[in-house]
């Protein structure tokens, strides 16, 4: 009898040693759970539970302060989560593949050009093609949704201007217009270091560009955690035969032969340009034609937000220039070859090029020549890296060409840059 006591005095004080710890576990495991079920809200869904999606953002627009959406506005972003198209005809995407993003605006004749140069590109069929749409233009949809060659994805930016015709970021009645003095029109705006008040157009490229960058990295489900390269064109580049295969070289190369290039590119900096023709790889400035680089360089590019926002200049390429690299404190390169594997083309920019008279294309033409060598990759890996330095172009200490003063943009610009962030 004395025995039993004893053993469960013994176990009495064995369960009094473990009721904290008993206690704490349990009360980790209820914590965490309940984290698991308030984050749940911003989990990336499943592509088909739209509604959850629309409901997730629009807490998130709550949030972060962005525009009140159009009816029209939402179903643009109800569309950016489709899967991708041709998954029946490309099941599977080759591993360590670099994503293709065009972006886009609205001149049809030069996507046209662009699209069938794609469709000629060696490798494509083994890649993801995403398309970034400034807005919906219909002709623009239908010549993208006529792709075969690929799996592509389609997404809208659903805070373009063209969405809003009759509020910010669009066109409001109570806007300043011009050169509009605020206080004595009794209008809405802020103006830019010449005096100019925004123009929506012109401030629809540079927003496009910054909101595409901060989806493509950090909001699709096909992308977000993509950990290798992405290569960016414009509708106005028509893309060489062997750009995959001399740009899967070059992004190999680069750590070995140029360790302190940021990304590599399909063309000189110099649009004009086609090249040398030598038989080496050539380290230069970041040009705007065809370039690509990974997360790591898009995190140092995310973290000079304000740099980007807030510089008075229209165009995104000319803010990268003149104030984010160079706050980056060391000289920006870019790896390439010795013969371009893609051209700029267009001979007009901003939204022009719609119809077959102002498609800014020689005859509807291009005037180049893809000779056979530019066929199959001619990137060599024991070639020898020569490096440019000082070479012309924008750099720190220019002002910017205006046209993005408005607080309104710098705000809005902010704020794409936290959506996938809260």
């Amino acid at each position: 009898m004395a025995s039993i006591k004893k053993n469960r005095l013994k176990d009495e004080v064995t369960f009094r040693r473990f009721l904290p710890l008993v206690s704490i576990t349990l009360l980790g495991v209820f914590l965490l759970m309940f984290l698991l079920r308030i984050n749940s809200n911003f989990a990336t869904p499943s592509s088909d539970d739209f509604s959850q999606v629309l409901t997730n953002r629009s807490h998130a627009r709550h949030m972060l302060s962005l525009p009140k959406q159009t009816e029209f506005s939402l179903q643009l972003e109800k569309r950016n989560q489709m899967p991708p198209r041709n998954v029946d005809l490309y099941p599977s995407l080759d591993k360590g593949h670099i994503t293709f993003v065009l972006y886009v605006h609205n001149r049809p004749q030069y996507l046209k050009v662009a699209v069938d140069s794609l469709s000629r590109v060696v490798g494509i069929n083994e890649t993801l093609l995403i398309v970034s749409h400034d807005g919906y233009f219909e002709e623009m949809n239908k010549i993208v949704e006529g792709i075969r060659f690929c799996q592509v994805k389609q997404i809208f930016a659903p805070y373009s201007p063209h969405v809003f015709p009759n509020s910010f970021p669009g066109v409001s009645p109570t806007d300043c217009k011009e050169k509009d003095d605020a206080t004595k029109k009794h209008c809405k705006g802020t103006p830019d270091q010449y005096g100019n008040h925004r123009s929506p157009k012109i401030v629809s490229l540079k927003h496009h560009w910054w909101w595409m960058m901060n989806t493509v990295w950090d909001g699709l489900k096909e992308t977000k955690d993509h950990s290798g390269h992405i290569l960016f064109i414009e509708e106005d580049h028509y893309i060489y035969p062997n750009a995959y295969r001399n740009l899967q070289i070059l992004t190999e190369l680069k750590p070995q032969k140029c360790p302190h290039c940021y990304a590599a590119n399909l063309a000189p900096c110099d649009v004009n340009a086609r090249g040398e023709g030598w038989d080496s790889l050539i380290a230069e400035r970041m040009g705007n034609v065809g370039y690509t680089f990974n997360r790591t360089v898009w995190r140092k590019i995310h973290r000079k937000t304000t740099e980007f926002c807030f510089f008075d200049d229209y165009n995104w390429d000319i803010t990268m220039w003149a104030t984010v690299y160079p706050s980056f404190g060391n000289p920006v390169f870019t790896l390439r070859g010795p013969r371009t594997s893609a051209v700029h083309f267009g001979k007009c920019g901003l939204h022009q090029g719609q119809g077959e008279a102002k498609a800014c294309i020689d005859n509807g033409m291009v005037n180049f020549q893809v000779e056979e060598i530019d066929t199959v990759a001619n990137i060599h890996s024991d070639w020898e890296v020569r490096v440019f330095e000082h070479q012309p172009g924008y750099k720190a200490g220019f002002k910017g060409w205006g046209g993005w003063g408005d607080k309104r943009d710098h705000q809005l610009c902010l704020t794409f840059a936290q959506m996938y962030h809260s």
